[in-house]
C-alpha cells in the first residue's frame, strides 16, 4: 500500500479532513453535537477563515462540491462573487492600467464566501447558526497560535502596513510587529463583527431564518455599508503604484446570490468524478483523465519515469485547452461535451510523444481557439512597473509560498458528503475595512484586460479561479472528496492521489504521502502568468534514476525538497466504513474521525 507517514484513519461515525487541525477538530465537535456534514463543514469552513487568514478570509469566495443523502445527488455551490458592475476593460485602460492589480481596493469582487456557507447552512444544515459559527467566533475571540507560515507573511509586509495600510496594521500587527510564531494571537474585529451578524440572526427562531438574517446582515446590512463607505472614500496604494479607490460598491453586493449547479462530471475505471463548471479550473482535472484513459497506467511504477512522464504531458495538453477555453459560462460558450469528449480526446492523445517532452503550447483547434492562443503567448509573462504582485496571494515583497488557499473534507454518518476548496480575502492582498477587522478578495487580478478571451474582464463575471474541490462517487454513491490549495498545482496534486489510489491499489493516506510532481509548462493563472515550457518539479524522493531518465527525455526538471509538492486532504467512504486522510507536509493539516 505504500509508506505512509500516519495512518489512514477507518471509522464508522464520521470524518473530516482539513489544512488546519483547528478546523478538523471543530468540525468534529460539530458531528459529535448531532450537526450533519454540512454543518461541520462550514464549522471549519469559519474557522479556517480565523486560523489561516494568510491563506483565506471572511471576505473570500467558496466553491463546494457534495452529495445529498436527502436528495440522493451530487452538487456544486458557487460561492464566487462576481465583479462589480463598473468593472470593465475600458475602464481600467482610462486609468492606465494593462493588467488588473493584484492588490488594493480595486481588483475587488462580491465576497461570496459568507452567502454561499449560509445557502448551504440554510439548505441543508440542521444545527442552529450559533452552534456552527460559535467556533470561529472563539478563536477571534479568544486567541489561537500563530503558525509559522502567517507570522512569516505578516512580517514580509509589516512596514507596508505600518506606512500605507494602517486600518491592516491595526489588525495583524502587535505592539507595531508580526506576531511571533506559535504565540497566542486573536483577531477582536472580526469577532465583534460575527457577533453583530449573529445576534441580528438570532431574534429568528427557524434556523433556516437564521441564516437568511445572517446573509442579509452581510450583504445588505452593516457589513455591505461599511464595504461601500470605504471603496468609495478611500484611495490605497495597490500593485500598479499608484492609489486608487475601489469599484466594489454595496449595490453589488445586494445583487448577488450564490447558486447551485450541475456538476461537471466524468467517467474513469467505473467511477464518477465530479468538479465544478468552468467558472473554476475543476474540468482541467477531467480533461486529464480524458486523455489518460488511453493509457496502461495500472502497468506503470508511479514513481517511474513512464508514469510522470505521461501524465505530465497530458496535463500540458489538458491546461492548454484551460487557459482558451475556460471562463464564465453565463457570458461565453465553454465547449465541455467536446473537451470531454472521446474524439476530440482521441486525437488530443496523439500528441503525446511517449519519448520527448512537448515544448509547445499547444491548445485544441476548436473555432477560434488559435487567435485565442496568440493573445495569451504575446501576454503571458508580461511584468508591469514596480514588478509587484507575485504568486498567490500576490503582493511583493512577499515570499512566494505554494499552496496558498485552504481544503477541507467531511462525511457523516447520513451518508452525506462535501468537500470545499475556500479561498481569497488573504490579510496581505488587501487592506482591512475599518469596523470589520477584514478585507475583501481580490479576485478581479484573475481576468485578462485584453479583449477576446473566455476570462477577458467585464461586468458582473465570476473570475475563472483554480479553486478546485473534488468529489467522486460509486454507482451513484459517495466514494471519496479530496482536494489542495496550491493555484494551478491543485487539479495535478489531486489528480495524483486519484490516479495512485485508482491504479495503484494505495489506500488515501498512502497516496497522499507518496511523491509528488507537478509541470509550469502553461500560463500561471496569477501576475505575471509566467509560462514555463517544459518546465517541471518533483520531489527529491523520487528515484534518482526516474529522474535522470525525465532529464533525458527532455524535461526542464528542478528536484524539490522531499516534501515540498502538495497539500491534499481527502476523506472516503468504501465497504461501509468512512476514510480519511491529511498531507503531513508543512505540518498543520489534519484528519479526525472515529
Amino acid at each position: 500500500m505504500g509508506f505512509t507517514t500516519r495512518p489512514e484513519l477507518i471509522g464508522t461515525f464520521g470524518m473530516v479532513a482539513s489544512t488546519h487541525w483547528l478546523a478538523s477538530a471543530s468540525a468534529m465537535a460539530v458531528l459529535e453535537k448531532g450537526g450533519n456534514a454540512f454543518d461541520a463543514a462550514a464549522a471549519a469552513g469559519f474557522v479556517l477563515q480565523i486560523v489561516e487568514p494568510h491563506l483565506n478570509g471572511p471576505g473570500g469566495e467558496l466553491p463546494v462540491v457534495f452529495y445529498s443523502s436527502r436528495e440522493e445527488r451530487v452538487r456544486v455551490l458557487c460561492g464566487q462573487g462576481v465583479t462589480p458592475a463598473a468593472m470593465s476593460i475600458e475602464r481600467m485602460k482610462q486609468m492606465g492600467l494593462d493588467v488588473v492589480p493584484g492588490t488594493g481596493l480595486l481588483p475587488a469582487v462580491v465576497p461570496g464566501a459568507f452567502g454561499g456557507w449560509m445557502a448551504l447552512l440554510r439548505d441543508y444544515g440542521q444545527l442552529p447558526l450559533a452552534d456552527v459559527l460559535g467556533y470561529a467566533i472563539g478563536y477571534a475571540r479568544n486567541g489561537y497560535p500563530v503558525i509559522p507560515r502567517m507570522s512569516a507573511s505578516i512580517l514580509a509586509i509589516q512596514e507596508f502596513f505600518k506606512s500605507e495600510w494602517k486600518t491592516s496594521a491595526a489588525e495583524w500587527l502587535k505592539d507595531g510587529e508580526a506576531p511571533r510564531p506559535n504565540a497566542l494571537f486573536a483577531n477582536p474585529a472580526i469577532a465583534a463583527t460575527y457577533e453583530r451578524i449573529l445576534k441580528l440572526a438570532s431574534s429568528k427562531q427557524d434556523r433556516a431564518e437564521q441564516c437568511e438574517a445572517a446573509r442579509h446582515a452581510f450583504y445588505q446590512g452593516f457589513v455591505a455599508d461599511a464595504v461601500d463607505q470605504y471603496f468609495r472614500s478611500t484611495p490605497v496604494l495597490d500593485t500598479s503604484g499608484k492609489r486608487n479607490c475601489g469599484l466594489l460598491t454595496g449595490d453589488d453586493l445586494a445583487r448577488w446570490q450564490p447558486s447551485y449547479e450541475d456538476p461537471t462530471s466524468f467517467e474513469y475505471e467505473g467511477l464518477m468524478v465530479h468538479k465544478t463548471g468552468p467558472w473554476g479550473q475543476g474540468p482541467v482535472f477531467l480533461q486529464q483523465l480524458a486523455l489518460l484513459k488511453g493509457f496502461d497506467l495500472a502497468s506503470m511504477d508511479p514513481t517511474g519515469p513512464e508514469f510522470i512522464h505521461t501524465v505530465i504531458e497530458c496535463a500540458k495538453l489538458a491546461f492548454a485547452d484551460r487557459e482558451v477555453f475556460y471562463g464564465d459560462p453565463n457570458f461565453s460558450d465553454v465547449p465541455l461535451p467536446t473537451l470531454l469528449g472521446e474524439a476530440y480526446n482521441d486525437e488530443r492523445r496523439k500528441l503525446v510523444d511517449g519519448k520527448r517532452a512537448s515544448l509547445a503550447f499547444r491548445p485544441g483547434a476548436i473555432g477560434d481557439s488559435a487567435a485565442r492562443a496568440a493573445i495569451i503567448v504575446a501576454n503571458a509573462g508580461r511584468e508591469q512597473p514596480g514588478g509587484f504582485g507575485q504568486g498567490e496571494p500576490t503582493f511583493a515583497p512577499l515570499p512566494e509560498l505554494r499552496g496558498d488557499t485552504v481544503h477541507l473534507d467531511v462525511v457523516d454518518g447520513w451518508g452525506n458528503m462535501v468537500s470545499a476548496t475556500p479561498s481569497g480575502g488573504w490579510l496581505q492582498a488587501s487592506p482591512a475595512v475599518p469596523g470589520l477587522g477584514f478585507n475583501i478578495t481580490t479576485r478581479a487580478q484573475m481576468f485578462w484586460l485584453e479583449p477576446g478571451l473566455p476570462s477577458s474582464l467585464g461586468p458582473g463575471r465570476r473570475p475563472r479561479t483554480t479553486l478546485s474541490p473534488t468529489l467522486v462517487t460509486r454507482d451513484g454513491k459517495p466514494y471519496a472528496a479530496f482536494g489542495s490549495p496550491g493555484g494551478d498545482q491543485q487539479d495535478q496534486w489531486s489528480l495524483q492521489l486519484f490516479l495512485k489510489h485508482v491504479h495503484a491499489g494505495m489506500n488515501l493516506q498512502a497516496a497522499v504521502d507518496s511523491p509528488t510532481f507537478q509541470t509550469a509548462h502553461f500560463p500561471g493563472s496569477f501576475y505575471p502568468r509566467a509560462m514555463q515550457l517544459g518546465k517541471m518539479s518533483a520531489e527529491a524522493r523520487i528515484p534518482e534514476a526516474t529522474l535522470a531518465e525525465l532529464r533525458r527525455r527532455g524535461h526542464d526538471l528542478t528536484v524539490a525538497e522531499p516534501w515540498a509538492l502538495g497539500r491534499v486532504c481527502a476523506v472516503g467512504i468504501r465497504d461501509g466504513l468512512m476514510r480519511g486522510a491529511a498531507t503531513p507536509r508543512q505540518m498543520q493539516a489534519y484528519a479526525i474521525g472515529r
